[in-house]
């Protein structure tokens, strides 16, 4: 009779879901499905940069230690076990550098990303060689890697995270930087060895997955124009009447990139990277040299953009990159009178032409970006963005302006050589596109690396919307939408028209190491980190290792107003990804990193953290288990149970619970080989999650049987 009474309980919570399907609900206890129940209460709302209340909709204050971000393990992050592949990677990401923890007195617990010096020898797939296949890698460090990926994505709002980077600052270190305080500028990169990221990433794109990006990154673009940009180097085209896999017809989709902080030592960048990017007569001269990092490049022009402006307008008869940008300054380096400018004689420099072949602080904004707004910054406040009126750490527009991605092999007279050396492999879709890196580098403090500090970014989508990255609630960079949306035109109107950033994104945090960036650890291309043990200052830095990035905690706040375009999910019929990434599961998992879903597993405290009310569902649609909610019947889902599933094609509006008896019970038949089905593949996951580990554990080695990894 309990048994009965039980299934029947079950079949009304499946019933409900279904007719439920696309309502949004809180807990009983009236948490929301994303929030961490440790926020406390006096961060529920967060005034924004245009004085708007938005609402906390998400949080993770990581006050649980020792969580596993494993496949299935946890409700919103997945770690990575899998080697980089870009950017001369030096490290491998494995599941062990990721863990929640607490300082020794217990009073503040954070996520950390580990980084160890480490060597491993491993066997990678390579289509970046004459034969593709597979060849042997050397990696010299460890770090960490976790991904909201599928799980928590968004689309507009204001994330905030307060991390520590990682650095080597002990007082045994030698750092000559942590004599001058939390304010000193950093300025000794030899002691700042990794490149940490707080970024974000179109769910359709899966980080580090190459086949999942490949025409897909970073597309923010939905024109049907051939004549402006070839439709076949978007996977996903406004060209295409029926794409399938659940998609909109005639929508261009990819996964666009917004990075809150990527760097490190002295430079962190803050950026927006879209595609299509501009064409070559849109950007600067010589575009792609070495030389632009030290503003030492011998072609006029070469330095910046639009400098000297007589190379520039005057030769192409339009403007050039991206127009209206806004920028800032890091308020907390300590200032320095010698960079202080005054909008006066900045505005007369710039009125009388910049005939110099590089900028500089007398003549030019302090940006460096000549096209960049120069407006008030606020009422009633002397401040103009561009104009360093501090002396402090000014935004300077990043040299970087994106990269030309071709297939392997392609003969695009713009790709890079390594490809245009390969044979054709006519086994690979050909594509050949420029992708652009809208972006501002800003300066660190030393106290970046010794202590806490709060970034945040605002991301409001449409053509009146913005993106703006603020350091402790003051600004550092601005891209309004216009920018991206209203581009620079010739006379054919060749330049596409970008979209705002409107994919549904998720969040990642890692922490990599590389012999190509200007953050790099000692010996870096060369071998292990000590090299052959003779460098006393070397050797100092190396012992320092194990290093760690921290996170405090994320939260991120949305407009919830009934007229707001805001939402939470992965999956929104705006802009669907779940039948696309079903029907190419492959090209997003490999045997270390299955794809499996999880319901529950939000922290909780009573019942009523982890069930919509009674008298929506009829019964609990979760409970809380050991300190984690553990949902009643696979209908209802969510890291809290209260996301209801649709379980069948039927979805029923209209008339309340009761006056559904009849079409229950065709329904529930429907669910309960739903279930059965859904709890088969279940187990057939966790069955070869189980042989993976066990074969991890008794070879002990790294190996990677999928396709050569990318970040992009």
């Amino acid at each position: 009779m309990l048994r009965a009474h039980y299934i029947c309980a079950t079949l009304i919570l499946h019933f409900s879901a279904c007719v439920l399907a696309f309502t949004k609900y809180k807990t009983s206890s009236g948490l929301r499905e994303w929030v961490d129940l440790s926020t406390p209460r006096r961060n529920k709302f967060h005034t924004t940069s245009r004085g708007e209340r938005w609402e906390l909709v998400m949080s993770d204050e990581y006050n649980k230690p020792g969580r596993s971000f494993r496949p299935g393990d946890d409700h919103m992050w997945t770690s990575i076990e899998k080697p980089d592949g870009v950017n001369n990677a030096l490290e491998l990401y494995s599941h062990n550098m990721t863990s929640t923890t607490c300082d020794k007195y217990g009073k503040t617990c954070y996520f950390q990303i580990k980084i160890v010096d480490e060597v491993n020898t491993i066997r990678v797939w390579n289509n970046y060689q004459s034969k593709p296949g597979y060849q042997n890698a050397s990696f010299y460090y460890r770090a960490g890697m976790v991904q909201s990926w599928n799980k928590f994505c968004f689309q507009g709002g204001l994330l905030e995270v307060r991390a520590q980077l990682p650095g080597v600052v002990s007082e045994e270190s030698g750092n000559p930087d942590i004599s001058g305080g939390p304010h000193a500028r950093v300025e000794s990169i030899m002691y700042y060895p990794t490149w940490p990221g707080i970024w974000m990433l179109g769910n359709l794109g899966r980080a580090i997955f190459s086949a999942s990006t490949n025409r897909i990154w970073p597309f923010s673009y939905n024109e049907c124009d051939n004549n402006v940009f070839n439709s076949t180097n978007q996977r996903i085209s406004a060209c295409d009447d029926n794409p399938g896999h659940g998609l909109n017809p005639n929508q261009g989709r990819g996964a666009p990139e917004i990075d809150v902080l990527e760097g490190a030592a002295d430079l962190v960048s803050a950026s927006v990277q879209i595609g299509p990017g501009m064409p070559k007569n849109f950007r600067r001269y010589g575009d792609g040299n070495d030389c632009v990092y030290t503003a030492s490049c011998s072609i006029l022009g070469g330095n910046d953009i639009e400098v000297p402006a007589s190379v520039y307008i005057e030769k192409r008869g339009h403007r050039s990159w991206y127009q209206g940008l806004k920028y800032a300054a890091n308020n907390l380096c300590k200032p320095r009178r010698k960079e202080k400018q005054n909008i006066y004689r900045i505005r007369k420099s710039m009125q009388r032409g910049l005939n110099v072949t590089k900028c500089d602080s007398d003549v030019c904004p302090a940006s460096y970006d000549v096209n960049g707004d120069l407006s008030i910054m606020r009422e009633k406040h002397p401040d103009r963005w561009g104009i360093n009126s501090n002396g402090t750490c000014f935004s300077k527009q990043n040299p970087y302006f994106g990269a030309f991605l071709c297939n392997p092999g392609s003969k695009n007279e713009y790709c890079e050589d390594q490809g245009l050396k390969l044979p054709e492999n006519k086994n690979l879709k050909q594509f050949a596109y420029q992708m652009d890196a809208i972006s501002a580098n800003w300066h660190l403090h030393v106290g970046a690396y010794t202590g806490y500090v709060a970034y945040q970014i605002e991301w409001v989508m449409g053509e009146t919307g913005y993106v703006r990255w603020s350091l402790e609630g003051q600004p550092l960079y601005e891209i309004p939408a216009e920018s991206i949306t209203d581009v620079p035109q010739d006379a054919a109107k060749s330049n596409p028209r970008k979209v705002m950033v409107e994919e549904p994104m998720y969040i990642i945090y890692n922490v990599a190491l590389s012999a190509k960036w200007r953050a790099a650890p000692p010996n870096a291309g060369l071998g292990p980190c000590r090299g052959n043990g003779s460098n006393d200052t070397v050797n100092k830095i190396c012992d320092e290792f194990p290093l760690y990035m921290k996170i405090d905690y994320i939260r991120l706040y949305q407009d919830t107003g009934k007229n707001s375009s805001m939402t939470t999910g992965c999956d929104p019929p705006t802009h669907p990804t779940k039948r696309w990434i079903d029907d190419h599961i492959d090209e997003y998992e490999d045997s270390e990193n299955l794809w499996i879903p999880v319901q529950g597993l939000a922290f909780c405290k009573r019942d009523a953290d982890c069930t919509v009310p009674l008298n929506v569902s009829g019964g609990y649609t979760g409970r809380c288990v050991e300190g984690r909610c553990r949902c009643s019947t696979l209908s209802w889902g969510g890291p809290r149970c209260i996301s209801p599933y649709a379980a069948t094609a039927i979805i029923t509006f209209g008339p309340p619970f009761t006056a559904h008896l009849g079409v229950a019970a065709a329904v529930a038949l429907c669910t309960m080989f739903s279930i059965y089905y859904s709890c088969i593949e279940s187990q057939k996951r966790k069955a070869e999650m189980a042989r993976v580990r066990q074969m991890k554990a008794v070879t002990a080695g790294y190996g990677n049987t999928g396709n050569n990894p990318a970040k992009k």
